[in-house]
């Protein structure tokens, strides 16, 4: 019985000085290891990969389980090296007993990997994989959203945007009615009209304030040669959409002068200078209009007001050098060139 309790004594000994031997090696191992990755995750903010994959292989030898270290040696090493990125990144799909977060993250390098060489099915399976993990993930919906984008699948981009915002809560029927723009923008260029007008007309009825929607079905009406309707739609998308209005001015004069209501012009500058006083091209266009029917006063006080003596921008101070040609004295518009020389000067200088 005395053995007995002798043999298990030393047995405990050796254990507990086992244990004291090993213990400070495992416990300086880790400090030292998580030291080196914070290191290596600072040189990634400062930009610095050289430095950050060099701390990061330190890790990895030190320790071949730390998973974070080498996701992000291979989040490094994608733009330069995808393919490497790739395999780091495959390598760790395999480790067990990881957790879902860290799955998460995996599967969202390797979306980012595939997507970097353009192979965007691998791209989307791996997004898709994060949302076996997470269903509301909102980086892998916006991803697959942008996936589908680019390969020009619509029903697919709006079936994913309506999915992130059961997600978000948030309904935005701009993002939806947009993918049946597109769908429409492409029966358009194959010349499919009746195709077209259909999707333009759904986006408006499932968003009436995106402007785009009546762009493009202006345009259907314009090949249709329904001329009222195509100014009509027109006019509704630079009322809806003031920053890009501009952009059917052009086709609005066009049409009216063709419909023999040149007239109107004048109506819609004033009616687009009501909503966006300060619409620079809405200004110059209704002066030139306002030239040609012999009002160079009402074009020049238009212009005049529109000059911003604190701004750089020169372009009104050129229309109403342009105005002032047959009005003004060589010396009044030596001087008015003087002022414009004197804003593009400081231009130069911001």
């Amino acid at each position: 019985m005395d053995l007995t309790y002798l043999y298990l004594g030393l047995v405990l000994a050796a254990g507990t000085g086992t244990f004291l031997y090993f213990s400070p090696l495992r416990a300086a191992k880790k400090p030292k290891t998580d030291t080196l990755f914070t290191e290596a995750l600072n040189a990634m903010v400062r930009g610095d990969k050289g430095r950050a994959i060099h701390l990061l292989r330190d890790v990895v030898k030190q320790d071949s389980d730390h998973v974070r270290a080498y996701l992000q040696l291979g989040n490094i090493m994608r733009d330069d090296h995808p393919q490497q990125a790739i395999k780091i990144h495959q390598s760790l799909t395999v480790r067990p007993n990881l957790s879902s977060e860290l799955r998460v993250d995996i599967h969202r390098a390797l979306a980012n990997d595939y997507e970097q060489i353009g192979q965007n099915v691998k791209a989307k399976k791996e997004a898709e994989q994060v949302l076996t993990f997470e269903k509301r993930n909102l980086w892998a919906l916006q991803f697959l959203i942008r996936i589908a984008g680019t390969n020009q699948n619509w029903d697919e981009a709006a079936s994913w945007t309506k999915q992130m915002q059961k997600v978000t809560g948030k309904n935005n029927e701009d993002a939806v009615a947009k993918f049946d723009v597109y769908k429409g923008l492409d029966r358009l260029n194959k010349g499919q009209l009746d195709e077209a007008k259909s999707f333009f007309q759904k986006a408006i009825k499932v968003s009436p304030e995106l402007g785009l929607s009546y762009r493009y079905l202006g345009d259907v009406f314009e090949q249709t040669r329904d001329l009222v309707k195509a100014v009509e739609n027109w006019e509704t998308f630079a009322r809806k959409d003031i920053e890009n209005g501009s952009k059917v001015f052009g086709k609005i004069e066009s049409a009216l002068f063709d419909l023999g209501r040149y007239s109107e012009v004048e109506k819609f500058y004033k009616r687009i200078l009501k909503l966006d006083p300060c619409n620079f091209e809405a200004i110059i266009r209704l002066a030139n209009v306002l030239e040609e029917k012999g009002e160079d006063g009402a074009a020049l006080s238009l212009v005049e007001d529109a000059i911003d003596p604190s701004s750089t921008d020169v372009r009104s101070d050129i229309m109403k050098l342009k105005l002032s040609l047959s009005t003004s004295t060589p010396v009044e518009l030596a001087h008015q060139i003087d002022m414009i020389l004197e804003k593009l000067s400081e231009s130069d200088c911001d």
